[in-house]
């Protein structure tokens, strides 16, 4: 396997191609820009720096048994480089929404994010996402059928920790960026009564340290709420396994934010935790579905203060015990079957099509 991106080689790779850090995955350049701004969407589809970079490099790789393209940006490069191979487009979200709360990125990137979507996803030979809902919405808007692949956490061996009848420790872990409503944690954290704690292990992607700065003097004065260092996801069940309760209230800004499903919500799962959501379809379902926490009514503070506060440690224990019996369901290892399964009808299907191309050759 030769994996393509930034950083370093991950650990099980064969091969890895490291793109430079500088180059971005959407045409920012003058000329990108201008062919956004004049919609001109072919022109646009490998003119992202990082793309048309890799394309570049990847030529002397070929050739490749299965291409994976790891969201819409990189669609038109990974069909560049199969060399007719097959591709799996991995989706992630809803692409052609994934920015749509910013301006800019409406106006110029969400054309060129549905231009890729249409064009490429119907020649995929698999396309997967990361919940039910988003794959309904990829079938009735370019006629595929999604598999689904959660973004689920590895099962982790834990048991719930005890429970202090006198505290309620809140947790949440992820990003530091605008949209994740960490801010309103906070508020509702602030308007509790002294039995609610909050740690956050958050993570500033880029060098943009702001929002995190605005956060921590958000939360300035209360001594409840605490900003830990930030944990790599290997380790993250085992630290989060000492709080009682995982907090994510993601108010429905836009279509991701509607229909998440996020990691975070499994590796709540394998730390044994409890579990806090607003109405968030996906999220509502599987907490009440596998009735391992309480689900505000909706994501106004006070709301989510009162599902809070409707907890005690009776209810906390049971929540936390039923995320140990659901962890086995709701891991990777769970989800790793429908993996292994695109990745065998793909080669299959790409190793056919070689060969009825070489007896062609041979006639």
């Amino acid at each position: 396997m030769t994996t393509v991106g930034f950083g370093d080689k991950p650990a099980d790779a064969a091969e890895h191609i490291e793109v430079p850090s500088h180059l971005s995955t959407l045409p920012q350049t003058p000329l990108g820009v201008l062919n956004l701004a004049f919609r001109r969407l072919r022109s646009s589809e490998t003119q992202a720096p990082a793309v048309s970079w890799m394309i570049e490099r990847l030529r002397v790789e070929m050739p490749f048994d299965l291409v994976v393209a790891n969201d819409a940006r990189v669609l038109a490069g990974a069909f560049a480089v199969s060399g007719g191979a097959p591709v799996w487009a991995d989706m992630h979200e809803w692409a052609p929404e994934e920015r749509t709360h910013v301006l800019r990125w409406r106006l110029l990137v969400a054309p060129l994010m549905d231009h890729l979507c249409r064009t490429y996803l119907p020649r995929a030979q698999a396309v997967s996402t990361v919940g039910g809902e988003i794959a309904d919405l990829y079938a009735a808007r370019y006629g595929v059928q999604a598999v689904v692949v959660r973004n689920s956490s590895r099962r982790v061996a834990l048991s719930p920790t005890e429970v202090d009848e006198s505290r309620v420790r809140l947790v949440h872990s992820g990003a530091a960026v605008q949209g994740r409503n960490i801010e309103g944690m906070i508020d509702v954290v602030r308007q509790l009564d002294a039995r609610f704690t909050l740690d956050l292990y958050l993570v500033s992607p880029g060098a943009d340290q702001s929002y995190l700065e605005s956060l921590k003097k958000r939360a300035r004065g209360d001594a409840r709420i605490v900003f830990q260092s930030p944990v790599a996801p290997s380790e993250l069940p085992a630290v989060l396994n000492q709080y009682d309760v995982g907090v994510f209230w993601i108010p429905p800004v836009h279509t991701n934010a509607r229909l998440t499903l996020p990691n975070k919500l499994f590796d709540f799962v394998q730390a044994r935790l409890a579990i806090a959501v607003g109405p968030s379809i996906e999220m509502e379902r599987i907490v009440r579905g596998y009735d391992i926490g309480v689900v505000s009514t909706s994501f106004a503070l006070d709301d989510c203060a009162a599902s809070l506060e409707s907890l005690d440690a009776t209810r906390i224990r049971q929540f936390k015990a039923n995320a140990g019996s659901a962890s086995p369901e709701l891991s990777f290892e769970a989800d790793a079957e429908r993996i292994r399964r695109i990745v065998r009808e793909a080669i299959t299907v790409g190793r056919s099509a070689h060969a009825r191309k070489a007896g062609g050759a041979e006639k």
